[in-house]
């Protein structure tokens, strides 16, 4: 899964979601702690803490230790009407600095030296570069679990990883999803520049359109008109008339006279090498500079092992019948991600949505982003499907950003993220009501949010039976959501953790530092679950499923 990072902003407490960016905040009992782990662990002997743990903390979060373990669980949800989305959740057992070295490590392989401190990182952006001081990228994401990279026989070992837990999906429940996340699937390195590349190239766009009068405009109303566009780049040297006439040609590109986001977006094939094609003017020395001029041979070549890896996993998938979650991670990354997704979708979501992109509705772009991807989708014919996540890295997100000294990329406010968590939903389900190739989950423990899609899908007609709308909550987080949702016919998901308990625990024991509030929330939790089993007890409908 994603992972389990807090979705509060400051200054309000409630609403976690689902993991994975989801912004949940399935916290462990107010009782535990790494170090009290670490001592239960040498007290009791390694038998008796399994035990204890799969009596208490492991057992409320963690349905079982492999694919058979947790099937029982799997069943016994499926009988309530509620799926899964398997997420096989071990992770390394790495200290502080062992994981700044890994990171550190990851990037000096391929620039030497180190990116952070050469002289060719002053010319790139701030956000994307590699900086030591937040080499563990676990800090400050305290349910989040990570992965570090070490060689590329590790990332294949993840991919098989990865394949299993597809297989377990496939084995234990009907039309399930099983979480993956990129990092585990290539250098984190490459997805950091890959990251910058595009959102330079964005920003470009942008530019180009400020100049032709049209700043402020939403993504998908801005227009270039291609002769201008193409007077501009003449005019700062970045290509001929005649150069650049090949640019917008094709099909549909440029065709109306008109160059929008999509078509300028199109023009970066992230399966080709363009480092001589795309030069772009650096605002602040005025100086052009090559786009992917610090792509090598490497790390191209880094780059189609991890496209040949989603690959894999892709079509395993579609063979086996289960939806692939790709679960969002830190902003510097994500521009990345959800384009490597992207092309993913493309290729296999032509007959259904097999291949869900995951937006952290935290971010300040995160309706552009949605609105652009769905227009994407809308003009190629294939089927749109994400979850939507308030978002898991806030903490961390803030304090990079402030040190290192960029834009927070974060909304300011927890109410201004649920504005943008429902604005990006409505988008969404107005295009379910039109085209029905839309799909979305709502990854949400935030009642409000349930009820805005309930009341939403009503009003546009979209049964639950269709299977276009999917609700999902955490294992062992707000039941009182999930099942009767589950009950009452709606497709409705727990994010299933599962693996042994040893490799697990390192993910657990961060989840249990997060332990403000859950046992208000857990007694909370008790006390709706209480009043309404006096209240069907009362009406005399203590069985009934729909009451």
């Amino acid at each position: 899964a994603e992972s389990r990072g807090r979705s509060r902003q400051r200054g309000r407490g409630g609403a976690q979601t689902l993991p994975g960016g989801a912004g949940g905040s399935a916290t462990a009992h107010g009782c535990v702690s790494p170090v009290l782990l670490l001592l239960a662990r040498r007290v009791l002997g390694q038998p008796l803490f399994e035990r204890l743990m799969k009596m208490t903390f492991y057992g409320q979060f963690v349905a079982g230790e492999d694919q058979e373990a947790i099937k029982p669980l799997i069943r016994r949800n499926q009988a309530f009407g509620v799926g899964a989305v398997l997420d096989y959740s071990v992770e390394e057992d790495l200290t502080a600095e062992e994981a700044e070295q890994k990171e550190a490590q990851s990037s000096a392989e391929v620039h030497s030296p180190p990116l952070a401190s050469s002289a060719g990182a002053e010319q790139r952006e701030k956000q994307y570069r590699v900086h030591r001081g937040f080499g563990d990228r676990r800090g400050g994401v305290i349910s989040a679990r990570t992965y570090f990279y070490a060689d590329e026989s590790k990332c294949d070992q993840h991919m098989e990883t990865f394949l299993r837990c597809i297989d377990a999906s496939s084995g234990s429940s009907e039309d399930g999803f099983s979480a993956i996340k990129l990092t585990a699937l290539g250098r984190p390195q490459f997805l950091l520049q890959f990251s910058e590349v595009l959102v330079k190239w964005r920003r470009f766009f942008h530019q180009m359109a400020a100049e032709q009068g049209q700043a402020g405009q939403a993504a998908l109303e801005t227009k270039l008109e291609v002769e201008k566009l193409q007077e501009a780049l003449a005019n700062l040297g970045i290509a001929t008339k005649a150069e650049s006439q090949h640019w917008f040609t094709g099909e549909n590109l440029g065709v109306s006279g008109t160059v929008d986001l999509l078509d300028w977006n199109s023009l970066i094939d992230s399966r080709t090498k363009l480092s001589k094609l795309l030069l772009i003017p650096n605002m602040q020395t005025g100086q052009l500079e090559p786009l992917l001029s610090r792509f090598t041979e490497e790390e191209d070549l880094q780059m189609k092992r991890m496209l040949q890896r989603m690959d894999v996993l892709a079509k395993r998938a579609t063979e086996t019948g289960v939806r692939l979650m790709v679960d969002a991670e830190q902003s510097y990354f994500q521009p990345a991600i959800s384009r490597l997704t992207l092309e993913m979708q493309r290729r296999f979501n032509r007959d259904q949505a097999i291949i869900f992109n995951t937006y952290q509705c935290y971010l300040k772009e995160a309706y552009d982003n949605v609105t652009v991807d769905v227009e994407l989708s809308r003009r190629e014919g294939w089927h749109f499907g994400t979850k939507l996540v308030r978002g898991a890295y806030m903490e961390q997100e803030r304090n990079r950003a402030a040190q290192i000294g960029y834009e927070d990329p974060i909304n300011p406010t927890y109410e201004k993220t649920s504005e943008m968590y429902h604005r990006c939903l409505d988008y969404i389900l107005e295009e379910i009501k039109h085209s029905r190739k839309a799909n979305v989950m709502v990854a949400s423990h935030n009642e409000d949010t349930v009820k805005f899609t309930l009341r939403r899908m009503m009003e546009l007609g979209i049964h639950p039976s269709e299977k276009k709308v999917y609700f999902g909550q955490l294992l062992g987080m707000c039941d009182q959501i999930t099942f009767p949702l589950g009950q009452a016919g709606f497709p409705v998901y727990k994010y299933v953790p599962y693996g042994p308990v040893n490799e697990v625990l390192p993910y657990l024991s961060r989840r249990a530092q997060e332990n403000r509030g859950f046992m208000k929330r857990a007694n909370r939790e008790r006390d709706l679950l209480w009043s309404e089993f006096k209240r069907r007890l009362f009406a005399g409908s203590l069985f009934g499923p729909n009451h």
